[in-house]
């Protein structure tokens, strides 16, 4: 049962790994995302010292027959400390979380310690990757060190499960309180792990077996920990995916700014401060598009100043005319004739014949009180434009112009 499970658990822990590898390497680290990195390392790293034929490997090539014991339940010691640490990181001050995470990292080595002077004591001189702890029952020792490891794992589980189930109740995002949910569920079904092993230790002494029991212990504790590790990522999965879907829709918006500011820039070179990287190298390279959109949209904004001196009023008022009858209305109609008169504009630049009493904007009366309302207005301005031809007459009648697609 322990190698039909445990390959699911360390796919699931090796991949929340090397999710979170990153954060390990910034400058700014961030402490509950770098306690949760190393909870799915050493989680993975426990799962995969557990599995039969790495279990036999390491006590062949380190000499000590079932030392992969100790070195996989330390493991699982050190996830416990550190899950507690990100959960303190959560949910109190980062003073306080910090001391609690040092206190509680200080106890995983006690116990550590405490369970590899008892492992000494032990002396198991027979391989048992697959029922060790059944095996070695009767033995003295190994009942201390079963005691002690299985108190530990009891009172790490109990602890995760009514707290989280408290925090989540004031959780501020709801991925937050679903993981935290998940997490107490997880550690619930874990305790039968927890029981069956100890059921072991007492079998042993008052004359009973729980044998049969073992493929269930395996069972809970593989569910629950794979649930608990579930639980854990999905606050910074949910963050994650906010940050991708941001990315992308950067990318995205300004990809529909181009047509727009590359006619302006055509038309004068200067409004662009300093010329855009190739966006296909950026998503390559998988830079953010923030920045650059926030400056597309000041040069676009000053690709329009620039053009102010060749707004005719006839074109205003027939594209007003045209796009009215089209069914547009308030902020989509200002936006549609906008891009009417831009193309107009940039038919007359190109000609060189500036308008003596240069009409207003549509847009110019509109509340864009926020970046964000502007780049939004802007997308639809783009949405309706169309270049005008560089072999087209002029002047442009703009009852002849075309009226743009949205795109």
């Amino acid at each position: 049962m322990k190698d039909i499970l445990h390959p699911s658990c360390l796919l699931i822990a090796g991949a929340g790994f090397l999710f979170l590898l990153r954060d390990l390497g910034k400058s700014r680290r961030d402490p509950a995302l770098v306690a949760l990195a190393f909870t799915y390392g050493f989680s993975a790293l426990s799962y995969a010292i557990s599995l039969t034929w790495v279990w036999v490997r390491i006590d062949s090539t380190l000499g000590v027959t079932n030392i992969a014991v100790p070195l996989a339940q330390s493991c699982v010691v050190l996830v416990f400390a550190l899950q507690a640490t990100v959960l303190a990181h959560w949910s109190k001050p980062l003073a306080e979380a910090r001391r609690r995470g040092r206190l509680l990292l200080t106890a995983a080595a006690a116990v550590i310690l405490a369970m590899g002077v008892l492992f000494v004591f032990l002396t198991p001189a027979t391989q048992r990757p697959t029922d060790f702890s059944l095996y070695y029952a009767h033995d003295p020792f190994f009942q201390a060190y079963l005691t002690l490891y299985i108190a530990t794992y009891t009172v790490a589980e109990v602890y995760l499960a009514r707290s989280c189930w408290k925090y989540a109740r004031t959780a501020s995002r709801p991925s937050i309180a679903r993981g935290l949910r998940l997490i107490s569920v997880g550690a619930v079904i874990t305790l039968g792990y927890s029981a069956i092993r100890i059921g072991a230790v007492l079998g042993a002494v008052f004359g009973f077996s729980v044998r049969g029991l073992d493929p269930y212990a395996w069972l809970c504790g593989d569910i629950g920990a794979a649930l608990t590790q579930v639980g854990y990522f999905l606050p910074t999965l949910a963050t994650r995916s906010r940050a991708v879907r941001a990315w992308c829709t950067a990318h995205l918006r300004y990809r529909r700014l181009r047509p727009l500011w590359a006619a302006m820039d055509r038309a004068d070179p200067g409004i662009a401060l300093r010329r855009p990287a190739r966006q296909r190298d950026d998503l390559l390279r998988g830079r953010s598009a923030e920045f650059p959109l926030l400056r597309r949209r000041v040069e676009i904004r000053g690709g329009q100043t620039l053009l102010r001196r060749y707004l005719d009023p006839a074109v205003r008022t027939a594209s007003q005319t045209r796009r009215g009858a089209e069914g547009l209305t308030g902020a989509e109609l200002a936006a549609a004739v906008t891009a009417d008169q831009i193309r107009a504009a940039l038919a007359r630049h190109r000609a060189g014949e500036p308008v003596d009493a240069p009409a207003d904007y549509a847009d110019a009366e509109l509340p864009l009180t926020t970046p964000e309302d502007e780049l939004l207005h802007l997308e639809r301005v783009a949405s309706y434009f169309t270049p005008p031809r560089p072999d087209a007459p002029y002047p442009a009648s703009p009852h002849s112009a075309p009226s743009g697609a949205r795109t």
